[in-house]
């Protein structure tokens, strides 16, 4: 049938090496890695990888074959289903936008992460000045010693007082 077919002739795969190799450079790029820091984290990751490799798969002619296992250590590096690594790189985003995109999750995640540490600190302060009420003035006062700025240490305080962060 015409039209079922590209101009060479094959049809194309929806999941292939091809993909992966092309999804392992951009992969990479969004992150801002080195092929040699790819390498090292693939190694880390439980494959012995080196950056020869990492180029290879990425550019050579032939293009460096990938076995299952350096596929799924891709996977767990990229932090990205294997599924999702053997597809065709999403339309639509240029390699800013990924970017962009990968320092907004990579931020939410750190901020979630932090205001958990921050609520569970909160909570074992409060636990601590039930235990020992007269702590409790100086638990502030180190609070503001500390942070330097009054307000911030207030609201700290507060936080504190009202047994947790959220």
């Amino acid at each position: 049938m015409a039209g079922d077919k590209p101009e060479g002739g094959e049809v194309p795969l929806l999941y292939s090496e091809g993909n992966v190799a092309a999804r392992v450079a951009l992969e990479r790029e969004v992150r801002g890695w080195s092929t040699t820091e790819l390498a090292e984290r693939v190694t880390r990751a439980g494959i012995k990888m080196n950056q020869t490799a990492v180029w290879r798969i990425e550019n050579g002619t032939p293009r460096r074959r990938i076995n299952l296992d350096e596929a799924l250590a891709f996977s767990r590096v990229f932090e990205l289903p294997l599924e999702e690594l053997m597809s065709p790189p999403p339309e639509g985003l240029d390699i800013d936008s990924r970017r962009l995109v990968q320092e907004a999750v990579e931020a939410f995640y750190e901020a979630r992460d932090a205001r958990d540490r921050l609520h569970h600190a909160v909570v074992a302060i409060a636990d601590h000045i039930k235990a020992h009420p007269d702590s409790s003035r100086a638990i502030h006062e180190q609070c503001l010693r500390l942070m330097g700025d009054e307000r911030d240490a207030r609201t700290l305080s507060n936080d504190i007082a009202d047994g947790g962060h959220y």
